[in-house]
């Protein structure tokens, strides 16, 4: 197996170690994933809280029916209001409500806990956490090319290099 394989496989098994770690936790405590949560912290640094679903889907590397399903329980429990455009019946908005920012605030403090606890060993002491924090910038850089589209070539909005498609069914 070839190093860059095996580095990949890794990186594959913490990301799936990590999730376990927080999705426990979160769900314990606030009754939601990290998917849930990184979904919520998106639309919680949006303008106004609110985002296209499209376009939030493209920044969680979610497609936009896979967005949808995952607003429906957000929506159930107050977090997230849907809300169409009163311009365009195809696009509609995912909002975060008051209620989902204050309890995004509480979510960040047990994510801020769970990440202390994962970086806390005596080996991030010297350094190595900052490396890793660079490598994993490189890395997700390294996924887009010049103009910020991925390797699907589609930007953040969900459009290719000519402009062209909504990228709705992308991510």
């Amino acid at each position: 197996m070839s190093n860059a394989l095996d580095t990949s496989l890794r990186l594959v098994r913490a990301q799936a170690s990590l999730t376990k770690r927080f999705d426990g936790r979160l769900a314990a405590l606030h009754g939601v994933s990290l998917a849930d949560l990184t979904v919520l912290l998106r639309l919680g640094r949006a303008e106004g809280g609110r985002m296209r679903r499209v376009d939030l889907a493209q920044a969680v590397g979610l497609t936009a029916s896979g967005v949808t399903r995952g607003l429906i329980p957000l929506e159930r429990i107050g977090l997230v209001v849907r809300e169409p455009d009163p311009r365009d019946a195809r696009v509609a908005y995912a909002v975060l409500t008051a209620t989902g920012r204050a309890r995004l605030g509480e979510m960040l403090r047990t994510a801020e806990e769970i990440a202390a606890d994962v970086f806390a060993a005596p080996h991030w002491a010297d350094g190595g956490f900052e490396v890793l924090a660079g490598l994993l910038a490189e890395l997700d850089a390294a996924g887009h090319d010049s103009a910020g589209h991925d390797a699907a070539g589609y930007d953040a909005a969900g459009y290719d290099a000519a402009g062209y498609g909504s990228g709705a069914g992308h991510g």
